[in-house]
């Protein structure tokens, strides 16, 4: 992933929504410094930013990391390199979204004592997380979860919610998010 592709993305998103940076930094709560600093090229965003874009624009999280939306039968090669922020989850995109679904799928990668908690996303949101390797807590409703490899659990990701590896090796999920169909733009095109 390149900040460009997230530079370029978020301002097609802004200019096809019509909006200003004033408004955008209402509808998304991320500053119209940040935001125009991220459209120059000059800031890159965190993921925690990212999803703030994604559910300010009810747009999934790929629409902003990803070179189009899939439909249908897809195959996605795996990548070597993972998608990273600075002291954050690494991840890589297994499906990007897929508007007659609803929902993208990505294999996440904790590190050993790794936490990361996460803002709730859009209204109606659902995720499935399933647990490829290692063991992991996953928060929701207030509370830690114990998941070992090949637990999986759903739980609504519109409240905050998080995952914690409290061990000395790597864990890794795979984690869908599912939309509801009502509240997203049309992502079709790409942009």
């Amino acid at each position: 992933m390149t900040d460009k592709k997230i530079q370029i993305k978020l301002k097609a998103a802004r200019l096809k929504s019509g909006l200003s940076l004033s408004r955008t930094a209402e509808l998304t709560g991320v500053s119209k410094a940040m935001l125009h600093q991220i459209e120059r090229g000059d800031s890159s965003p965190t993921i925690a930013t990212l999803w703030k874009l994604a559910k300010g624009f009810h747009l999934p999280l790929t629409a902003f990391i990803e070179d189009m939306i899939q439909t249908g039968d897809t195959f996605t090669p795996a990548r070597k390199e993972l998608i990273s922020f600075p002291e954050s989850i690494g991840f890589h995109t297994v499906f990007p979204f897929d508007p007659v679904f609803g929902s993208e799928t990505f294999l996440v990668t904790l590190e050993a004592e790794q936490t990361h908690t996460s803002n709730s996303h859009d209204v109606g949101v659902v995720e499935d997380v399933f647990v490829t390797k290692g063991e992991m807590e996953i928060l929701f409703d207030g509370h830690w979860k114990r998941c070992r490899c090949g637990d999986g659990l759903r739980f609504r990701a519109d409240q905050p919610h998080g995952y914690r590896n409290l061990h000395d090796e790597q864990a890794q999920f795979h984690n869908t998010l599912h939309y509801p169909r009502s509240t997203l733009f049309e992502t079709s095109d790409g942009d």
